[in-house]
């Protein structure tokens, strides 16, 4: 398969939680990856949010390390429009892309990390497949559960987490931020971290 990225790479990381933009989407947990994003640039001490390769931007450090964290807003279905364009600009190779996305085939709260892959029928990844032309990027799965019928998937995801769910999500996305310095070389380390942090949670 052929790599778009011909000019020197640079050191940088590219960041970029998936979702749809507008409040009425805020809630979704198909928006789980923009929430993850915005706990990332909060725990981190990121700048404010920019308008920038149809996305939201911002530009920081995790663990000594530059960090572009992208929200794109191009909708989920074009998800990787936005990705490939900040990609380019800043010369970031698709092994040093880590895209968080819902994950229907996860218990709600479990995280996975995987690298490559196929994109199980998820759009935004499907876009990101597309658009970076190398399927060797980063995947952070963020378990939403699955409503146990295939009939109710659509409102399922396209509907908002319940109170309920609240008591996992809010540790979830905290564990997620802090340990996000871990996915750019131990990955292992940073779902054994998270998993941790949420055990502490439950029990409390």
């Amino acid at each position: 398969m052929i790599r778009v990225f011909k000019r020197k790479e640079s050191g940088a990381w590219l960041f970029a939680g998936l979702g749809n933009p507008g409040g009425e989407y805020e809630g979704h947990r198909h928006n789980i990856g923009f929430m993850a994003a915005d706990a990332i640039a909060a725990a981190h001490g990121f700048p404010a949010w920019r308008s920038k390769y149809q996305a939201q931007m911002a530009e920081g450090a995790l663990g000594g390390m530059k960090v572009i964290l992208l929200k794109p807003q191009t909708y989920m279905n074009d998800s990787g429009q936005s990705v490939a364009a900040a990609a380019k600009f800043y010369k970031i190779p698709a092994e040093r892309t880590v895209v968080f996305h819902d994950e229907l085939d996860l218990a709600a709260g479990k995280v996975k990390v995987k690298q490559g892959g196929g994109n199980a029928g998820h759009n935004g990844l499907r876009s990101i497949d597309a658009h970076l032309g190398a399927p060797d990027y980063w995947r952070v799965r963020l378990g939403i559960g699955h409503p146990g019928d295939k009939d109710r998937v659509h409102n399922y995801v396209l509907g908002d987490f319940s109170k309920a769910d609240k008591r996992w999500l809010e540790p979830l996305l905290a564990a997620v931020a802090e340990h996000a310095p871990l996915l750019m070389g131990d990955a292992a380390g940073f779902m054994s971290k998270v998993a941790m942090d949420q055990q502490q949670a439950e029990s409390m």
